[in-house]
Parts: structure tokens; sequence; C-alpha cells
């Protein structure tokens, strides 16, 4: 039971960041996305690590630096590029690629080997988003579709690193959270700074849409999900991503206006039911005798990230 609360808080971060492309082209000023990518996670990464205060130390100077920079510094402005490029619904659909991702950095990183019907469940959440976004009316422009792509490795990679290095002793997800946050932010200020200039003048609109980004959107969300990480297995985490693009085309349809087709709504179920099949596959979480959170532990729970039956998520 523990671990399905787990499951499903987790899910609530891929579920809200299913809203941003909806804020993207809605409220925030058009193509900028590397300024829209610090106004995001520098100042939630602020207020997370004051609330949690706690700073790194030693060697987690860098290695906070690393996961921030995949999981923040490079992802977020990938994934607005790809947004501002893209329909909405295909820059989504590019980030179902993200189990696939995990599971072969898991293989290269870690050395392990996912289940068959883990593989499965990723590939066919993919082909159901797919259906879902990939309609007639789509238009795929080249950088958007390799920006959705890369921003989906590279938040692959930070999922994996960070299973591998856990966290320190005695330090919560809020602070680690806290910590990627700021650090992917001032990664990505010189190069704001340098390729878009100075910040854009902001409305009502924009405050608004960066307020409830860097909130609910960042703050709350990627704590949620690097608890989530913390507690539950690499590719379990990851398979939840499809929650995203499928609530981009609900909002779509809820807000916008935009029809859904019985071929989108046959998708939609065939994405969701795939999502859902790789939670029960992922099975029990792994005994909470060797905490994953310590360095110590990592070698004695590594194998059991990916390979290992009762301990999917």
């Amino acid at each position: 039971m523990k671990r399905a609360t787990t499951v499903v808080l987790t899910a609530l971060a891929p579920i809200s960041w299913g809203s941003t492309y909806f804020v993207a082209s809605e409220l925030l000023p058009p193509d900028r996305p590397l300024f829209t990518g610090v106004m995001r996670a520098l100042p939630a990464g602020l207020l997370l690590t004051a609330l949690a205060r706690k700073l790194p130390t030693g060697r987690w100077w860098w290695k906070a630096a690393v996961l921030g920079g995949l999981n923040i510094g490079a992802f977020f402005p990938l994934l607005f590029l790809s947004a501002y490029r893209l329909p909405g619904g295909v820059a989504a659909v590019l980030g179902s690629l993200g189990p696939l991702f995990v599971v072969g950095l898991a293989a290269l990183l870690l050395g392990e080997r996912a289940r068959l019907r883990t593989v499965l469940a990723a590939v066919v959440a993919a082909f159901g988003v797919g259906m879902v976004v990939l309609t007639a009316q789509a238009q795929l422009d080249p950088v958007g579709v390799v920006a959705g792509v890369v921003s989906s490795a590279s938040m692959g990679a930070g999922i994996v690193m960070t299973k591998r290095w856990g966290r320190p002793e005695g330090v919560g997800p809020l602070a680690m959270t806290g910590w990627q946050l700021t650090a992917g932010g001032l990664i990505i200020i010189p190069v704001a700074a340098l390729v878009e200039g100075a910040p854009p003048a902001l409305d009502g609109k924009a405050f608004l849409g960066y307020g409830y980004m860097m909130l609910i959107n960042t703050g709350i969300a990627y704590w949620l999900w690097f608890r989530g990480i913390g507690q539950l297995t690499a590719t379990s985490v990851t398979l939840l991503g499809p929650l995203s693009p499928l609530t981009a085309a609900v909002i779509g349809w809820a807000a916008l206006g935009q029809a859904l087709s019985p071929v989108q709504v046959l998708g939609m179920v065939i994405a969701f039911g795939a999502t859902v099949a790789g939670q029960l596959a992922a099975g029990a979480p792994r005994p909470k005798t060797e905490p994953f959170s310590s360095p110590e532990g990592i070698h004695r729970n590594v194998s059991m990230d990916l390979t290992g039956g009762p301990v999917r998520r």
C-alpha cells in the first residue's frame, strides 16, 4: 500500500509537467526558452534550499552540479525549445521516449538489464502517445525534434545517475531538489545571456505563468519526482513519464478546444494502460533495511534498480 501511495504521489509530477506546453504557449514570452528555464529553476531551487537549510559538502558540490546539469540545466532549455518550435503534443510525445533511454543508459552505466515486459510497456506507452499527438496536422520541425529527443536523453541520464549516487547521509529529497534546481538554473544563466540577451519585459500573464511554473510545476513537482526516485526504481519512475503528454492532450482538449478523434482516445487508453502495466511489472519496493539514499549502500542496492522482479516500481 505504501508503494502504491508513493507511485501516485510521484505520478503527480509528470501530470503537472503536462501543463508546461499550455503555459509556455499561452502565457510566456515567445522564443525565450533559456530565460524561461532560468525563471522556472533558479527561484524554486533557492527557495527549496532555504527551506531545507542544508548545503552540499565535499564531493556533493560537483555531484549536485552534474545532476543539476542533466536534470535541469540541459533538460529545461531543450524542453522549452522543443515546446516553442513544435505543436505541444508533438513536443510532449518525445518525452515518452524517456523510459527507453533509461533502460539503455542503465544497461550502459550500471551494467543492468531490464526485463522484457518492462521494455514492452515502455514501447507500447510511446506508441499510444504517438497515436494521441501525431495527427495529420502535426508538423515536425527538425530543430524542435532534436531538442525534444536530447532533452529526454538528458533527463534519462539524470534519473540513472540520481539512482546510482543516491543522497548524502542525513539529506532529504527537499535539499537534493533544491541543490539540483539551483545548479541547473545557474548553468543556464550565462547561456541565456549570450544567446537571448537581456531579459524580456514581463506582463501580468507572464508573471502568472512563471509563478505557476516555479512553485507548482517545478518546486513541488520536482520534490515529488526526486522523492519517488529515492524510493522506487529508476525504470518504474520513468515509466510514469507518458502521463505528461497524456495530460497535455487532455488540457488541449479541455482548455483550447482541440478535438480528440477516436484514434487519439484509443491511444490515450493504450498509453495509460501501458503505464499502469509497467508499474505492476515493477513489483514491490526494495527492502527497507538498506536505504538507497546512503552512498555506502549503492553497491549492494544498485543491482536492484532495473533487474530484480519484486523490486520493480
